[in-house]
């Protein structure tokens, strides 16, 4: 269906967003007599019934076998999330909630990433994941080396991306405190935001110990960088699967496979590669099958050219799309900040 083509009129445009509503509260069919009880339209029901039938042959509403009440089709529920539903944004004491939560996990990229699964997870009631910040490579940012006993030494390694690696070495002699951190510093001054490829450049200009220690970070960092982006975090999983649309064996695989197969969820993200602002894919806009009678709403979060990731709610078509979509702005603004924290202001090393 092309949106273009179809005009309702306002009390029609009215009885769509009412429809949808009820639907997604019930997962009942809604008929006319609710209607007409519940809604001061100043009309009688069958006027209702008149527009609710014009609904249906526009494509936007149809009615489960011999039910005389009505549910959304996939372009109505395309129709209002386009046109009808009201901007939604979390209430401000759950943004203050979830912000807190945030500020706890700044340090850890990990920690950070599984925390804004189980945040959207937790505030929309439905399965929601989210991917590691792709990066075209890493940067160097800080490097400590820290005496543990004898000749063992632990590197700690963080790059600009906010990932945190750490290896323990064993040195053919005992260095003192004082001349690791010597060469902790020498390397924190060379080699600071180059990806692996300007350090190995670098190496030249090296101290003997700091050129060999440099090569192991050009090791940790060239090997994190054919690793970026390769992992994705969900959670919500057992909260979807409450939903009486999955209720069924077929559905119950399907959504299952949507929410585990990283292949199919690499697919679902590389057909949106930009994602302006929030993304609402319903039933895979007809190009993905696997997300038949399956609602998606995504958006991108991080820096566009530096680092970003894709997060985002999967659950059934019946969702509460303005409360999902508040959720999913939010918890990207949130990311987006911390990427740009890891990078610092406005791309700067």
């Amino acid at each position: 269906m092309n949106r273009d083509e179809v005009q309702l009129s306002e009390r029609q445009a009215r009885l769509l967003h009412i429809v949808v509503q009820e639907y997604v509260q019930t997962a009942q069919p809604v008929g006319s007599q609710v209607i007409a009880q519940h809604y001061d339209l100043g009309v009688s029901p069958a006027t209702i019934r008149n527009d609710l039938a014009a609904l249906e042959r526009a494509g936007l509403l149809t009615h489960p076998h011999t039910s005389a009440g009505r549910v959304p089709t996939d372009a109505g529920y395309r129709y209002y999330v386009q046109h009808l539903m009201p901007v939604a944004e979390l209430p401000s004491a759950e943004r203050r909630d979830i912000r807190v939560q945030f500020a706890m996990a700044r340090q850890e990229l990990d920690q950070w990433l599984r925390l804004s699964t189980s945040v959207l997870a937790r505030t929309t009631q439905a399965a929601a994941l989210a991917t590691a910040p792709r990066t075209t490579m890493s940067h160097y940012k800080h490097l400590e080396l820290v005496a543990i006993h004898g000749v063992k030494v632990l590197l700690i390694l963080v790059v600009q991306e906010g990932t945190v690696k750490q290896q323990l070495l064993d040195l053919s002699q005992p260095l003192e405190q004082t001349e690791l951190s010597r060469v902790s510093n020498e390397l924190n001054d060379q080699l600071s935001g180059l990806t692996a490829a300007a350090m190995r450049q670098k190496l030249g200009v090296l101290t003997p110990f700091a050129r060999q220690v440099a090569a192991l970070v050009v090791d940790l960092m060239e090997h994190a960088d054919q690793q970026a982006g390769g992992q994705i975090y969900r959670d919500g999983l057992m909260q979807i699967l409450d939903a009486p649309e999955f209720a069924e064996g077929e559905n119950v695989r399907r959504i299952v496979q949507v929410f585990e197969e990283q292949s199919l969820l690499e697919q679902v993200v590389d057909q949106y590669p930009t994602l302006d602002d929030i993304q609402v894919v319903i039933s895979g806009d007809g190009r993905i099958a696997e997300l038949r009678d399956i609602s998606l709403v995504l958006a991108r979060y991080g820096m566009i050219d530096r680092a970003t990731g894709v997060l985002g709610v999967i659950g059934p078509l019946r969702m509460s799309y303005g409360r999902t979509m508040g959720a999913v702005r939010y918890v990207a603004e949130l990311m987006s900040e911390m990427v740009e924290e890891m990078y610092g202001p406005h791309g700067q090393e």
